[in-house]
């Protein structure tokens, strides 16, 4: 069997500008490997809401709610955060936009329902089932990272 010469890796602040390829034309590039700007705005919106929902469980934990769960998912929905207050559970529903404004809109009628049923399904979990006492948190983040937490905010729902 032949061996293959090794050739060393050249060091990219040593290359001339001969060395230098141009970028691949966009239009030889397979459509399915161009990200649209719809994907690359939902990546971005995924990113913003786990920072913010990871603010907020600090922010629970620093005032000592300790966090259960995060990102909790039954068959009814998906829970952002679990905290326990003593024996009480607390669900955390965190909403992630430009202002406190906006981040309030964003939460409707179906979403809550959604809430109350998989919070319903993660209390079956619990030693006391639905006797465990309970309360649900809102906690809106801005566009600068400022929070408000809104505690027993679904009760009036």
């Amino acid at each position: 069997m032949a061996q293959r010469k090794h050739r060393p890796k050249r060091d990219p602040r040593q290359m001339s500008l001969w060395d230098w390829t141009p970028p691949v034309d966009a239009s030889a590039v397979p459509v399915s490997m161009v990200r649209t700007r719809r994907a690359s705005t939902g990546a971005m919106g995924h990113a913003a809401g786990a920072s913010a929902e990871l603010r907020v469980a600090q922010d629970y934990e620093r005032r000592g709610y300790p966090i259960a769960r995060t990102r909790w998912r039954g068959k009814g929905g998906e829970i952002d955060l679990i905290a326990q207050d003593g024996d009480a559970v607390v669900f955390v529903e965190v909403k992630q936009s430009r202002t406190f404004d906006r981040a309030v809109a964003r939460l409707g009628r179906r979403q809550i329902a959604r809430l109350q049923s998989a919070a319903e399904e993660y209390l079956g979990t619990q030693p006391n089932g639905a006797l465990t006492e309970m309360r649900f948190d809102v906690a809106l983040v801005n566009g600068f990272g400022e929070m408000r937490v809104i505690e027993n905010a679904l009760m009036d729902w």
